[in-house]
């Protein structure tokens, strides 16, 4: 059996959301095993960003400026701006920010994505696989990408989508 097929996700947890007029904001916070230098890069560099994330970029999120993201199983690239790339310390492109913060000898990484209300939980289940992956990911014990359709098919997908409707007190949507 490989690691993917052992992997299972913990409980829904360290997740909120908030409303400000129409606009929906997920939060997700966890803390991670590794330094803030090793999780910038995760998120900043295409190379790594192929490893965890639902998304592809054509060039680093590093630096203050465009860059086409391509969400995966979506058509075509979108034009992106980076408006903030604090090395380190905070990342900010499109609808997404990240926080790193030291803790302990790791990270507390927190992210914020405005996302629309109907999609919420499952906004929730894949960002909570995705920071499971990226934490393998960099402990050098990867289990491989698992987002999109990959990822609507995974049990614990399901599961932790229902639990985030129910945490949110949303309808679960149906997928």
């Amino acid at each position: 059996m490989t690691d993917r097929e052992q992997y299972t996700p913990g409980p829904a947890s360290g997740a909120q959301i908030r409303k400000d007029g129409e606009k929906w904001t997920l939060i997700l916070v966890r803390e991670l095993r590794h330094p803030p230098e090793k999780v910038w890069q995760a998120l900043t560099d295409p190379a790594h960003l192929r490893e965890w994330a639902p998304f592809e970029v054509d060039a680093s999120l590093g630096t203050v400026g465009k860059v086409n993201l391509t969400w995966v199983g979506a058509p075509t690239p979108i034009e992106t701006r980076v408006t903030r790339a604090d090395d380190s310390k905070v990342l900010e492109y499109g609808d997404i920010r990240w926080e790193l913060e030291p803790f302990g000898s790791g990270t507390r990484l927190t992210l914020w994505h405005s996302i629309d209300r109907r999609f919420i939980s499952m906004g929730a289940a894949g960002w909570h696989i995705a920071f499971d992956v990226l934490d393998r990911h960099l402990a050098g014990t990867p289990i491989g990408r698992l987002v999109g359709g990959d990822a609507m098919k995974f049990a614990g997908w399901r599961r932790l989508n229902a639990e985030y409707a129910k945490q949110f007190g949303v309808e679960t949507p149906k997928c």
